[in-house]
């Protein structure tokens, strides 16, 4: 049987702020007033990586998705700050532009560590934080992670990224499907075709491969931090509702750190998922939207 069509992807515009450029997708909530919602993605993602989500709590929230700065259709920040906490800077300048109300804070993976970093740093910003597969710290690493500490090594980074940015667009999207979706089959052509298109086209940016390197070891920074503002150290900082989603059969982030998250977050609730993997937000939408209906709705 032919496939059912799927909405497309939320319209794409640019916001030119004070201090960089944004590109965001927004998704209308269903009826005016609703509070709004922000979306921050992964290494290597975009907002493309919320599309199913975003439609599933439009009912509740006014959403936007925004592509961090390198990623996607957004330029790399004029300060070079690709670390979380610069990255946090951007979601920040986002909220205020879009009138500073506090508003419901979603970071996958890397944009877990993302909106952790401004949570903890501008709670005034932070209506709830939902966390799905979030990359903190953790000394394990799993079959899925463990070429990254290799990839962020100086030289050694700058020759395969490269070399991966050649290979077509769709394979590189199956690929990153077949590592962080526990059932590959799960994507649909649709899905399958934003993507790649997406890909191709950023692909072929001149800083590309530089954001992507940078981002990797502003993140890998973080997990070497012994300070005071530490990410597990900042997590005893946000006392918002907090929802923290894993998945049983996610190869990157390993959900046995779901342990920690109780121990940190002073008002966290921790879901994990048996049958999904690295982003349940688009694998079992359904499933991360009741859990934040349970737990995060007002």
């Amino acid at each position: 049987m032919p496939e059912t069509p799927l909405i497309p992807a939320w319209p794409r515009e640019d916001l030119l702020l004070a201090n960089r450029t944004l590109s965001v997708r927004h998704a209308p909530g269903a009826t005016p007033d609703l509070p709004r919602a922000v979306y921050v993605h992964g290494l290597g993602g975009s907002s493309l990586n919320w599309t199913d989500f975003m439609d599933d709590l439009s009912p509740h929230v006014d959403g936007w998705a925004l592509d961090l700065g390198g990623f996607g259709y957004s330029p790399p920040p004029r300060d070079g700050d690709m670390t979380p906490a610069g990255h946090a800077r951007s979601v920040a300048d986002l909220i205020e532009h879009l009138g500073g109300e506090p508003v419901h804070l979603f970071g996958n993976s890397m944009g877990g560590a993302v909106v952790l970093q401004l949570a903890a740093r501008r709670p005034d910003l932070v209506r709830t934080l939902t966390l799905i597969s979030p990359a903190l710290p953790s000394l394990t690493l799993t079959k899925g992670n463990a070429h990254l500490p290799v990839i962020a090594v100086p030289g050694v980074g700058e020759r395969l990224v490269p070399k991966f940015l050649e290979t077509d667009a769709e394979t590189r999207v199956r690929g990153s499907i077949d590592i962080t979706f526990a059932d590959p089959s799960r994507v649909s052509a649709q899905r399958l075709e934003e993507s790649a298109r997406e890909v191709d086209e950023h692909g072929r940016l001149p800083y590309a491969s530089d954001a992507f390197l940078s981002a990797l070891r502003g993140l890998l920074r973080t997990y070497l931090d012994l300070g005071p503002r530490r990410p597990w150290k900042l997590a005893e900082l946000i006392t918002c509702p907090t929802l923290v989603v894993y998945g049983r059969k996610d190869p990157l982030v390993d959900s046995r750190s779901a342990h920690r998250v109780t121990k940190h977050f002073p008002n966290a609730h921790v879901v994990v998922l048996p049958d999904s993997g690295h982003v349940s937000q688009m694998e079992h939408p359904e499933f991360v939207a009741a859990a934040w209906e349970r737990f995060c709705l007002d």
